[in-house]
């Protein structure tokens, strides 16, 4: 773990105290446009993170002064309203974020910014994080948005949501690959290609990148509606990262690894409502918790850059048998991490200070599905003929490389050694440690780009926690060929997979009480075209302070 010192830190991000105000020049402002919305995230009891970007004129270089303004969204109360000046600043690609403190907890406030010369940007509104008695959490769980993969209309139903309390965001915002990549096919239909064009490895890059997701409407008033809790997955750098580098990141051709993570967290945390490191700490370190009063607390892991081992791998494309023992071997090793020793003893201890207060819920936002899950032996669960019209779309390649992963599975390797299936011992650390704390707690997944509701067992058959994972917002899942595929999953895992539904987009809402924890999969209709219909898939639920496993509830 490479831990970045403030003189660093001050070059990456353009200024040591990204949020002081500068000295505002004497001469007349720049002019400036809000055409990438604004936005809010980790809410606190008095206050959150404000974020936007001005825009700035043709070959305009300064930094852009501007004021920013909160109030009630009720207009009722004038206890709480703020107003204060922060800058645009070049060297953080004119985007500026403030950290409102002074309001009230557990109330909606509405925000907005404005500009020296006079322009307006659209207006947001958040709710603070409440105190005390709470009787009631609803949050959204999203991932994986793909822009070339299909329109954001998930976010246009969570934008029109009539109740949302925050959006957790569990990774994947933008993705590295180019126009001539993952999902190319359906962005040259819609005229969502990426941009830049090529594989995206410099700050630059990975600048417009994440400018042009946030100019997308539907992403805009999602954003506007609520404040957002995120952590990144691995495609806001690149392809099934680890602490030493990634599956998708070729040093011969791309550079330096630490490079290029620095760039991609320099552009995250310029273009995200998150908070910014604090000094001393790794930037890779954005795990942190939130309290909604006494009824839940969210622990928001980090998988990726901190501290994972790289990931398990086969030789060539696809594993060959005589590589099957080698691979478990290795997946098998203690030393294995996922986590790391110092993010799972603050795990551990946030777990056992919430548990002690009384509270109900922990619910855990973590990226990568958890669940112990077998692959399928699909010819072998449906028969030849049922195989057969389940592949029947699939092109010859795909047919290939599906055969190749059905001759793993059936040798014992998990469904994905990118999951936490591919770091057992590092799961059973965890497990562990919730089991120390006195936690059952909600696991919330995203990554796979399927739905998922998994009971967790230790491996000694103890039930540990639940998990709701939500699909993804537009990327493709092996449901698009396959439709059905996912109940075939859930078959060959009957104990732990409850749910799995690999064909549907959309979204996972989550309803905390006192009495359950309730998932509604959401789904759109389409990604494809305006405009939609929104669905629930299933749901389900679980209950506080129980040994017992998730059950089903009617839609």
């Amino acid at each position: 773990m490479t831990m970045m010192n403030r003189r660093r830190a001050m070059v990456l991000m353009g200024s040591g105290a990204t949020l002081a105000l500068p000295t505002m020049a004497e001469a007349a402002p720049p002019a400036a446009r809000f055409d990438h919305g604004v936005a809010s995230g980790d809410p606190s009891p008095d206050g959150a993170i404000l974020w936007t970007r001005a825009t700035p004129a043709e070959g305009q270089g300064a930094d852009i002064p501007l004021t920013w303004h909160v109030a009630p969204l009720d207009g009722r109360d004038a206890v709480g309203l703020r107003t204060g000046r922060v800058a645009a600043r070049a060297a953080r690609d004119f985007t500026a974020k403030v950290e409102v403190t002074g309001l009230r907890p557990g109330r909606d406030y509405r925000y907005w910014f404005e500009s020296a010369d006079g322009r307006r940007s659209a207006e947001g509104r958040f709710r603070t994080l409440p105190r005390g008695r709470v009787e009631d959490l609803v949050l959204a769980v999203v991932s994986c948005q793909l822009y070339p993969g299909g329109l954001f209309n998930a976010y246009d139903a969570i934008a029109k949501a009539e109740r949302m309390d925050a959006v957790l965001h569990l990774g994947d915002y933008i993705y590295e690959y180019g126009a001539d990549g993952y999902g190319a096919a359906i962005g040259r239909k819609l005229n969502r290609l990426p941009e830049p064009a090529h594989e995206i490895v410099t700050l630059a890059d990975y600048r417009m990148r994440h400018a042009q997701v946030k100019r997308d409407p539907d992403m805009q008033a999602a954003h506007a509606r609520t404040a957002f809790i995120c952590v990144w997955d691995d495609h806001e750098v690149a392809n099934d990262d680890w602490i030493g580098g990634a599956e998708n990141h070729q040093p011969e051709t791309e550079g330096d690894w630490g490079q290029r993570k620095a760039a991609a967290m320099q552009a995250y945390f310029e273009w995200m409502p998150i908070r910014d490191p604090l000094p001393g700490k790794p930037w890779e370190a954005i795990n942190r918790s939130f309290e909604f009063g006494d009824l839940a607390t969210l622990v928001m892991l980090e998988t990726r850059l901190l501290a994972r081992s790289k990931q398990v791998r086969a030789k060539g494309e696809a594993p060959e048998p005589d590589e099957y023992a080698t691979m478990m071997a290795e997946r098998a090793r203690p030393d294995r991490e996922l986590l790391g020793a110092g993010q799972l003893d603050w795990i551990e201890r946030t777990l056992t200070r919430s548990v002690q207060a009384g509270t109900p819920w922990q619910v855990i936002g973590n990226q990568v599905v958890m669940a112990r899950i077998d692959g399928p032996d699909l010819e072998k669960q449906m028969g030849a003929a049922g195989y057969a019209k389940l592949t029947e779309r699939l092109s010859e390649d795909a047919r290939r490389q599906l055969g190749e992963a059905q001759a793993s599975y059936r040798a014992g390797l998990p469904l994905n050694f990118d999951s936490w299936d591919g770091y057992p011992a590092a799961r059973e650390r965890l497990y562990a440690a919730f089991r120390r704390a006195g936690s059952r707690p909600v696991v919330v997944s995203g990554d796979s780009h399927a739905a998922w509701a998994n009971d967790l067992y230790a491996a000694d058959g103890t039930l540990v926690a639940a998990e709701f994972a939500g699909t993804s917002i537009t990327s493709p899942s092996w449901g698009d060929l396959m439709p059905g595929i996912g109940r075939e999953i859930a078959a060959a895992n009957p104990k732990v997979v409850r749910f799995c539904d690999q064909d549907d987009k959309g979204w996972l809402h989550l309803t905390l009480t006192r009495e359950a924890a309730t998932a509604r999969y959401m789904t759109v209709s389409t990604v494809l075209a305006k405009p939609y219909e929104q669905g629930v898939a299933a749901v389900w639920r679980t209950k506080p302070g129980t040994a017992a496993p998730i059950e089903p509830v009617s839609a």
